[in-house]
């Protein structure tokens, strides 16, 4: 066997690469530097993310007394917990209302914002004309300006086609964040799809609409997704916007509302508010759950772009 390895280099240099590969994963066969090295960074990481969906459904099911004396229970812990914040919020305001206004706003608005950008990045990649790539660079820096700056000539305009305090300004206003990140992630993940495919389709005397809706849109599922939970994300928990163009109550979404009509002055009804919360962040908790592959995949690809 030894005769063999030395006279053939091939298996020689397959044995280094898998002794290398040995020593340099060495690290993790002793349980007390797995212990150091994965498994407490990993613990830091999980409590630091689950600590505030811990604390908020542990608030939202306290009694009162134990939300305003803090010396005599434990803060961390619930003594006979209680479902009255969580029924009150459901059956005695008018959350259910609240969460389909964000539900239809952030809807709607992502997928007006995703026609647009898979357009806007098809032909700033494939199309080439001259100048693409400023416009791409120019249609990203366009996402970095800061929400704070427009919403006041936005409210301008909003209020002049007379959509004030409607759920249709929000849907309208919204893309005008969205599609600037949602056509530099799509233009990344065009590029990642062979243009052979097209030029055999185009030979073949299909058109260019043919070939983005038949071609690229399904091998940029992907791409797609990740898109959309972006896109939704930031609609989801969109404050300002929400905050100066809603004013009715009826009308409101989800952060607006729960700040709103729970927070009077300096009182702050922290068992209601914190059900809210909780019950507004579920529906994000489980696109995540399902598409989250789908997203960190589709994020790789345009960051590699």
């Amino acid at each position: 066997m030894t005769e063999t390895t030395a006279t053939d280099p091939r298996l020689a240099t397959a044995a280094t690469a898998a002794k290398d590969d040995s020593d340099g994963m060495s690290y993790l066969e002793s349980l007390p530097r797995r212990l150091v090295t994965l498994y407490l960074p990993l613990f830091v990481i999980l409590v630091v993310l689950l600590f505030p969906f811990y604390w908020m459904a542990l608030t939202s099911i306290k009694p009162d007394e134990q939300l305003i004396d803090m010396e005599t229970y434990n803060p961390f812990w619930v003594v006979k917990p209680t479902l009255k914040h969580i029924t009150k919020l459901l059956f005695e305001t008018q959350y259910p209302r609240w969460l389909w206004n964000t539900m239809y706003v952030a809807a709607a608005s992502t997928t007006l914002s995703i026609i647009a950008s898979v357009l806007a990045a098809y032909a700033i990649v494939r199309l080439r004309f001259r100048g693409a790539q400023t416009v791409g660079a120019l249609i990203f820096m366009a996402y970095l300006v800061p929400p704070s700056v427009l919403f006041i000539p936005l409210a301008s305009v909003i209020q002049a086609y007379g959509l004030f305090d409607s759920p249709l300004s929000l849907i309208l206003v919204y893309p005008t964040l969205l599609i600037p990140f949602s056509t530099w992630l799509l233009m990344g993940y065009f590029k990642t799809i062979p243009f052979e495919l097209e030029e055999c389709a185009l030979i073949d005397g299909a058109s260019r609409w043919q070939i983005l809706t038949r071609i690229v849109v399904p091998l940029a599922v992907p791409g797609l997704i990740s898109a959309f939970i972006f896109s939704f994300t930031l609609c989801w928990n969109e404050f300002i916007y929400a905050l100066t163009f809603l004013q009715s109550t009826q009308n409101k979404t989800v952060p607006v509302a729960i700040v709103n009509e729970f927070v009077d002055g300096d009182i702050y009804k922290w068992g209601s508010l914190m059900a809210g919360a909780l019950v507004g962040s579920l529906p994000l908790v489980i696109l995540y759950a399902f598409f989250v592959e789908h997203y960190v995949s589709a994020m790789t690809g345009a960051v590699k772009e």
